[in-house]
C-alpha cells in the first residue's frame, strides 16, 4: 500500500476566488461603477467626433487630389447677327463685281453691235429635187407584208391605180366599195410619206409606177361538218408593194 500510495501524484489545492461582498468593504461596486461610466462618456465622445472626423478626412482627399479645370461653354452667337455677318462678307466682292461689270460692258457694247446680223429669213418651202441629165428617175417603195387579205382580192383593187398619180389613187381608193382598198389606202400614203423624207421628193409629183400583190402564207383552219366529218378553211394572207417615181420620168403603167 505504501508503494502505491507513493507512486500517485500529489493533488494540488484547488485556489478559491474570494468575491468581496458588499458590506464589508464597498470598494469594488464603486470601481465598477466609474468604469462604466468612463466608458459611456467615451462612447458618447467618440460617437460624436466620428462624422467630424469623417467629413475632415474627406476634405483632406479632396484637398490632395488634383483638380480638373472646368470647360467654359461657348457662348452661341444669335442666328441673326451670323446671318447679317455673311451678308456683308458676300455684299462685299458682289459690289465690287458690280462696279467692275460696268465698265466691261460699256467695252463690249460696240463689239456686239456689229456682231448682230439681221434675221434670217424664213426657211423656204420643199423644193424638186434636181436630177442630172440621163439619170434613171427615183423610185421610191413600200411594203405591207401578211395583210389578211387574199392576193386575188388584193389585186382586184391595185389594177385600178397602177399608172395613176398620188391624187387619183387616192380618189379611186376612198370609193372603192372593197375590204382590200383600206389596206392600199394606208400603203400608198406610207410610200408617199417615204419619198418626202428620205428623197426630199413632193408627194403631189409622184406616180404610182408598180402596184402588185403576191400569195404570203395560208393559216389552216378546220370546221366540224355532219357525220362527224371536218373541213379545212384556207385563211390566205398577201403581200402587197407600191413603187412611185415623179411623174415627169415615170411609166403610165407598170410591168405588172
Amino acid at each position: 500500500m505504501t508503494d502505491e500510495q507513493d507512486k500517485q501524484p500529489e493533488e494540488k489545492p484547488k485556489r478559491r476566488r474570494t468575491r468581496a461582498k458588499a458590506g464589508e468593504g464597498g470598494e469594488a461596486p464603486q470601481r465598477r461603477a466609474r468604469r462604466t461610466e468612463a466608458a459611456a462618456a467615451e462612447d458618447e465622445a467618440t460617437a460624436k467626433d466620428a462624422p467630424a472626423a469623417e467629413a475632415g478626412g474627406e476634405a483632406e482627399a479632396e484637398a490632395a487630389a488634383p483638380q480638373k479645370p472646368r470647360r467654359r461653354r461657348r457662348t452661341a452667337k444669335p442666328k441673326a447677327e451670323a446671318t447679317e455677318a455673311e451678308a456683308t462678307a458676300e455684299a462685299e466682292p458682289a459690289e465690287a463685281v458690280a462696279e467692275a461689270e460696268p465698265e466691261e460692258a460699256a467695252e463690249a457694247e460696240p463689239a456686239e453691235a456689229a456682231e448682230v446680223e439681221p434675221p434670217s429669213e424664213a426657211a423656204p418651202a420643199r423644193r424638186r429635187r434636181e436630177r442630172e441629165p440621163g439619170a434613171a428617175p427615183p423610185v421610191v417603195r413600200a411594203h405591207a407584208r401578211y395583210v389578211r387579205s387574199s392576193a386575188r382580192k388584193a389585186r382586184l383593187v391595185c389594177e385600178h391605180i397602177r399608172g395613176k398619180s398620188v391624187e387619183d389613187a387616192r380618189a379611186i381608193l376612198e370609193f372603192t366599195p372593197r375590204a382590200a382598198a383600206r389596206d392600199w389606202r394606208k400603203l400608198l400614203e406610207s410610200a408617199v410619206a417615204n419619198a418626202e423624207h428620205n428623197h426630199e421628193l413632193v408627194g403631189e409629183d409622184l406616180q404610182i409606177r408598180e402596184a402588185y400583190a403576191d400569195e404570203g402564207p395560208t393559216l389552216k383552219r378546220y370546221r366540224p361538218r355532219a357525220m362527224g366529218r371536218a373541213t379545212r378553211i384556207r385563211k390566205r394572207t398577201a403581200h402587197l408593194t407600191i413603187a412611185l417615181t415623179p411623174q415627169d420620168g415615170g411609166a403610165k403603167e407598170g410591168s405588172r
